[in-house]
């Protein structure tokens, strides 16, 4: 519940920096088409999380995006004349990626809903399927109809068309929300749910994989309408929306959603004759990589702003010292995930900076206001005789601090600094939110391809331990060099 509160204060942050002349003006004169054809690229934001509209495969080496969402996004920047540019996020960040400008449309198996329609424009419905529940194949006979499930328990997607329809007409059944459809279908196998709901294409390529699994029809009044998938812009934005809907009645003209459908199967079939973890190696091999960069920067720069904060907290002019103070209350007292999306999406309308760019930047930030803090206390843990000596021998303040006391202070902050580096490489997981391929998120696209929930959490749990027991050992190593010393 906290991540989802926190969530939706960092969009809504976000949203509101945007709130201005320009953003009015932006509205009132609607320029998204050109700007799209200015800059020569479509930048589309979707969840590769969601087979078969759109997940991700290995195609000769490389990691490619696939899927029917995908190929219409293709056909769009095609039929404008510009290259497509897929920017890969958590599914509950689409939306924000196009309200603040970071992506020019969305195209993540969205369904047209009034509460989206306060916030974003949509174009026609490319697509319309049906909705369904997966469930347990062993509980067909319990719940042959969805009428059965009235009262028991039902998962459905956070912030999803599903979960607004099972609110709605399961009212008496207990709806419980995840971020991960792989999830979900853990906790139907598990018991901890007794069904699913999921849209039909997507149940379909459950079943087909999962012998373990059953659909059954939901039901709902007006399916057909309910279910549509459409093409999400920026409010205001139509030119753009008309441009997308001109593609799409070429689309549905020459009936290309069966054909995308089709190829996306084959990618699905494909992903799912080989789900050993060493198929995927160069996956975790990358997220390895990525977590690695994230940790050792936003440490590194973590200490030199925490240094600079302790400078300015400890200075008697409170011209700094309210600055620092404020910075680090404020810092620790929010989530990092709100701060995450606060640069990345906030900060979108000032500068464009990529995902992990961003990611680096929001947890340095985080990181700076423990180590200050952190540096403090080391600071305060020396006598004053310390101050004093170094001053009567002549020394500077500046001099004092740089020479006597820093150093000491951080041979005894080692091990809480050592802590904190353990810390952040751990918590970064984070800034998969907004699409960093780091271990967290390439886990998610890895069981979204292979319809397996448990191996790629065993694989990448190996991953972190190793990382942090090693780091361990060398920490400790310099530590014993110290007290050595």
């Amino acid at each position: 519940m906290m991540k989802k509160i926190g969530a939706w204060l960092a969009i809504a942050i976000a949203s509101f920096m945007m709130i201005g002349p320009g953003a009015l003006s932006a509205s009132a004169d609607d320029n998204s088409l050109q700007k799209v054809k200015e800059t020569g690229v479509l930048k589309v934001a979707t969840s590769p999380d969601y087979p078969p509209f759109e997940s991700q495969t290995t195609v000769n080496g490389k990691t490619e995006d696939v899927g029917l969402d995908i190929e219409v996004a293709k056909q769009i920047a095609k039929d404008l004349g510009v290259k497509l540019k897929i920017l890969n996020m958590d599914f509950g960040s689409v939306l924000a990626a196009i309200q603040t400008g970071k992506a020019d449309i969305a195209i993540a198996g969205l369904s047209v809903t009034d509460e989206r329609k306060q916030s974003v424009d949509f174009s026609k419905n490319y697509y319309t399927g049906g909705q369904t529940f997966l469930i347990n194949k062993k509980d067909l006979q319990k719940y042959p109809t969805a009428k059965k499930l009235h009262g028991q328990k039902i998962g459905t997607q956070t912030g999803s068309l599903q979960n607004n329809l099972a609110q709605k007409y399961f009212d008496d059944s207990t709806v419980s929300n995840m971020d991960k459809t792989a999830d979900l279908i853990f906790a139907l196998e598990n018991g901890k749910v007794d069904a699913v709901g999921i849209e039909k294409p997507v149940a379909q390529a459950y079943v087909a994989h999962n012998k373990k699994l059953a659909m059954i029809d939901a039901g709902y009044p007006n399916d057909s309408v309910e279910s549509g998938k459409a093409v999400a812009a920026a409010k205001g934005s139509t030119s753009l929306i008309n441009a997308v809907n001109q593609s799409i009645d070429k689309i549905q003209k020459n009936h290309w959603t069966d054909k995308y459908l089709k190829e996306a199967g084959k990618y699905v079939d494909d992903n799912a004759e080989d789900t050993s973890m060493l198929r995927y190696w160069h996956y975790f091999y990358n997220g390895f990589l990525n977590t690695s960069l994230i940790a050792v920067l936003a440490v590194f720069f973590g200490i030199l702003l925490g240094l600079l904060l302790v400078m300015m907290k400890l200075s008697a002019w409170k011209v700094l010292s309210w600055p620092a103070t404020a910075y680090i209350e404020i810092v620790r007292g929010t989530p990092m995930m709100v701060q995450v999306l606060l640069v990345y999406f906030g900060l979108g309308t000032l500068i464009n900076l990529p995902a992990l760019t961003a990611g680096i930047i929001a947890v340095a930030l985080n990181s700076g206001a423990y180590v200050a803090e952190i540096i403090r206390g080391g600071i305060n843990s020396l006598d004053k005789g310390q101050t004093e000596a170094a001053q009567s021998i002549g020394f500077s303040k500046v001099d004092t601090m740089r020479f006597v006391i820093l150093p000491q202070a951080f041979k005894n902050i080692w091990p809480s600094l050592g802590n904190e580096f353990i810390s952040v490489l751990k918590e970064s997981s984070i800034v998969s939110i907004i699409g960093v391929s780091d271990l967290i998120y390439q886990l998610n696209v890895v069981r979204a391809d292979t319809y397996r929930a448990v191996a790629p959490i065993v694989v990448v749990m190996v991953i972190y331990f190793l990382m942090t027991f090693t780091l361990t050992r060398l920490l400790n190593h310099f530590e014993r060099k110290m007290n050595h010393d």
